[in-house]
């Protein structure tokens, strides 16, 4: 990850979970969502500042369906907000973020714990 890509996001997003080295992370997932975030920034599908917007309305949409608001669920906002940003303008769509999503989730039933989850033509079935 572009350390300084991270820093520039860190300062633009007060919400991002840090310490002083920089984000911090749960699990590799949220490193990973975290990273996909930066490219897409990097590319201009969206400014920091309309993320940020889009990152608090997610978390108010949550707060208001009963998200208990711990930090445990930040990444799972974040991520929210990647799909719902990349189908908003026009990367994807919200159809196929679905389509992969449930291949993903085959992927994973299929796969033994501790191995790499690989996604084939049958996971889209």
């Amino acid at each position: 990850m572009d350390a300084g890509a991270a820093a520039r996001a860190t300062s633009a997003v007060s919400s991002i979970p840090r310490d002083q080295d920089g984000p911090v992370f749960r699990a590799p997932w949220e490193a990973q969502a975290f990273a996909m975030a930066l490219t897409l920034h990097d590319r201009g599908v969206f400014t920091w500042p309309e993320w940020a917007a889009a990152l608090a309305d997610q978390i108010k949409r949550a707060q208001a369906a009963g998200d208990p608001d711990t930090g445990e669920t930040y990444y799972q906002h974040w991520l929210a907000t990647l799909e719902h940003l990349v189908a908003a303008k026009g990367v994807t769509t919200h159809e196929t973020l679905h389509r992969y999503r449930d291949a993903w989730d085959h992927a994973a039933d299929r796969t033994p714990h501790g191995q790499p989850i690989i996604l084939t033509a049958a996971d889209f079935e």
